[in-house]
């Protein structure tokens, strides 16, 4: 093999939506979704998870309930985003810019 030859891109070392964008998005994709999972989808610990997951409750953007051993989550695609930036969009928009073809489970 040549030593001309582009290498594989190595993972990188930011992204343009957090943590907790991630953890929403993943919620609003599958709202039975495991902490577990969140966490191997997100790429953190699930004890990182859980903490967004309760920030993102506390702050009123995700409803958990419990049915059986499992929790069910609800977006409340209504809200607006919370940086003064984007805080002129919605929640449901963002869900909408990454998951243009599936219309977000949200509640208003």
């Amino acid at each position: 093999m040549s030593d001309d030859a582009p290498s594989a891109p190595a993972t990188p070392a930011w992204t343009f939506l957090t943590n907790h964008a991630h953890v929403l998005l993943c919620i609003a994709r599958d709202p039975e979704v495991r902490l577990r999972d969140l966490a191997e989808l997100v790429g953190i610990t699930e004890r990182a998870v859980a903490r967004i997951v309760t920030d993102l409750e506390t702050a009123g953007y995700v409803e958990r309930t419990r049915e059986g051993r499992r929790n069910r989550y609800r977006v409340r695609g209504t809200l607006p985003l919370r940086h003064p930036v984007e805080q002129h969009r919605r929640v449901a928009d963002l869900i909408a810019l990454i998951e243009p073809g599936a219309p977000p489970r949200t509640r208003r």
